[in-house]
């Protein structure tokens, strides 16, 4: 079982010493309008949502933004660099979010394949190397390679985010068990990332022992968002409750739930 000395205790996330009640990200990608954005991100009680930087058109201040569409108040923002090819791209998009007031906190992604959209480990090692030098607060997106995940965790991060599978597949866990070791061997939080498609997927997640989910996808491209929110974080709250509650281990055989000592009939 997952030592959960860094996430400061088996029943809270903390990251970076800031404690989060909620175990379910959101992304702000791919929704359909500005409402069903809102009412989704609301219905899933989430405390963090992520907003690609580089995405925005900062050209016009007058233009308004996804930016102007959130309650500050309310959320924690959390950049990312998605849309970065490079290293050199990342740390620009996080010295830009810092300068623009929006945080120190950065999920780290440099993603220079278009197709699959995969994480450049060379790449990510060396943008979460820079900012935290400079002393941000680093979430990198990668690859569900265990090695990576232990590099980075030597080096500083604040988090490792592996991914379920590609980005907006949908495909759900595809690689659990190499999350499955990454959980086993952190001692900060695991948060999966990217192809969760359904409530099912984030308790799958959550059963192995991650500490949170971040989920863009599946809750904007949902037929209900608001309702897909809220149910995905219903499947993460159940998970980790699966997870702390401690599941049997799978046989390869049948074994009564009922005890065979005093059955009528039975010497």
């Amino acid at each position: 079982m997952k030592n959960n000395t860094g996430n400061g205790g088996q029943n809270r996330l903390v990251i970076n010493g800031v404690e989060l009640k909620s175990r379910l990200m959101v992304g702000t990608g791919k929704y359909r309008n500005n409402e069903e954005m809102n009412a989704a991100i609301e219905a899933s009680g989430a405390e963090i949502i992520t907003v690609a930087l580089r995405r925005l058109d900062l050209d016009d201040p007058s233009k308004k933004t996804l930016l102007d569409f959130i309650d500050w108040s309310k959320y924690r923002i959390l950049p990312n660099t998605a849309g970065s090819r490079t290293a050199e791209e990342a740390i620009k998009t996080a010295r830009m979010a810092r300068a623009m007031g929006l945080s120190d906190w950065v999920k780290v992604e440099v993603i220079p394949d278009p197709k699959y959209l995969l994480p450049d480990p060379v790449g990510t090692l060396e943008a979460c190397k820079v900012l935290l030098d400079e002393g941000f607060t680093v979430l990198p997106y990668i690859n569900a390679d265990p090695i990576l995940a232990k590099r980075l965790e030597e080096m500083g991060t604040h988090t490792v985010m592996p991914l379920a599978s590609p980005i907006g597949s949908g495909q759900g866990l595809v690689t659990w068990r190499q999350i499955a070791i990454i959980v086993e061997n952190a001692h900060i939080p695991v948060v999966v990332d990217a192809g969760i498609g359904a409530p099912s997927d984030a308790a799958f997640a959550m059963e192995l022992g991650a500490d949170a989910c971040l989920v863009n996808t599946a809750i904007a491209e949902a037929k209900d968002p608001a309702a897909m929110g809220k149910a995905i974080a219903m499947g993460v709250e159940a998970g980790r409750l699966a997870w702390e509650a401690g599941r049997i281990d799978m046989k390869a055989y049948a074994s009564a739930s009922s005890p065979l000592t005093g059955v009528i009939g039975r010497n």
